[in-house]
């Protein structure tokens, strides 16, 4: 409590300070009740957007927002594209392609967790490279790395739909293996896509890892504060609410979870995976996996691959579909 507090304090001090000099104000004019309705609205203000501090770290670590680690570092082939989503804003990416058959494979798209950058995540993808022989779209949030604006619940939808509409208009992937993969807050970003009506028969297969039921039930457990349990749902500006969305998602769905996770309880990747809609489904508890460290577990590869082995292809006629979207729908792509 008193850290979210510091945190808040330190980065609005201008306004904390203004609320506070306002309710002061207030009070010399208009007395005790006008001053303190003034200072409960700007501390809810405060704390209202203050959320996104508690909950976006694209400056962790401090240079994550100047020096991207690029896919080479790793003797990975790779393209840097930057796009222009629907709203406006420029996001980066890397594309890493197998040099044969890339054609005929899975490709996945990599949504990555709250904090830094998508070049943190290259050692984690290089095994999805090696070991499952695939191709890896990672996607760069707005408001992280290099890419433009300021991250906000909705943009982030709205960046993670611009890659899959640019990757679903590639040539030279194979458009009926599109894997969604997303881990803690890139979990909640795959469910939402793989939700939506519009993508429930484009995507492939869906893998999350350590991913939450959402934001408020995130807060309860962290903030431990009672008024929480009563508190209406609009009042959290970030909801992520993946325990609902999941119920929508009829796609092949791989749950993964470290159960030494310290900062998501392994049991909301139990609940996930009771919620899912979709008949195809698996639970992987992988014993000692932390949040931030499931992947290197012994048997973690194994499992998502075990897992894809099994996923049935889409329906023949999907390519017709793909083929008669490509003549109405376009993606800017900025070199």
């Amino acid at each position: 409590m008193c850290h979210i507090l510091r945190v808040i304090l330190y980065k609005l001090w201008i306004v904390a300070a203004f609320i506070l000099l306002s309710s002061v104000i207030t009070y010399w004019f208009y007395g005790f009740a006008i001053a303190a309705l003034v200072f409960i609205l700007g501390v809810s203000g405060i704390l209202y957007n203050a959320q996104d501090l508690l909950l976006y770290y694209p400056n962790d670590p401090p240079d994550s927002r100047a020096f991207v680690l690029q896919p080479s570092n790793y003797k990975l082939p790779y393209e840097s594209i930057k796009i222009k989503s629907k709203d406006g804003v420029k996001i980066h990416m890397f594309l890493i392609k197998q040099p044969t058959n890339s054609n005929h494979i899975p490709t996945m798209i990599f949504f990555h967790g709250n904090a830094g950058n998508m070049g943190q995540r290259l050692a984690n993808v290089s095994g999805f490279y090696h070991k499952l022989s695939i191709n890896i779209l990672m996607v760069e949030y707005r408001g992280y790395g290099l890419s433009e604006g300021m991250p906000s619940e909705q943009g982030l939808y709205i960046d993670a739909q611009t890659a899959f509409d640019y990757i679903m208009q590639r040539s030279d992937i194979d458009r009926g293996k599109i894997l969604l993969f997303g881990r803690s807050l890139g979990g909640a970003i795959a469910i939402d896509l793989a939700s939506r009506l519009e993508n429930r028969n484009k995507v492939w297969a869906l893998v999350v890892e350590n991913t939450f039921t959402s934001i408020p039930d995130m807060a309860k457990i962290y903030l431990k504060w009672k008024c929480l349990l009563w508190l209406p749902q609009f009042c959290h500006k970030n909801k992520y609410l993946s325990l609902k969305k999941i119920g929508q998602v009829l796609t092949p769905t791989l749950v993964i979870c470290g159960t030494k996770d310290g900062l998501v309880p392994p049991r909301m990747a139990k609940e996930l995976y009771h919620r899912c809609g979709a008949v195809c489904k698996k639970l992987a508890e992988l014993p000692g996996g932390g949040h931030d460290d499931t992947w290197t577990c012994r048997d973690y590869y194994t499992n998502i691959q075990q897992f894809l082995v099994n996923v049935p292809p889409l329906p023949d006629n999907i390519a017709t579909f793909f083929d008669n979207e490509d003549k109405n729908h376009k993606i800017v792509h900025i070199v």
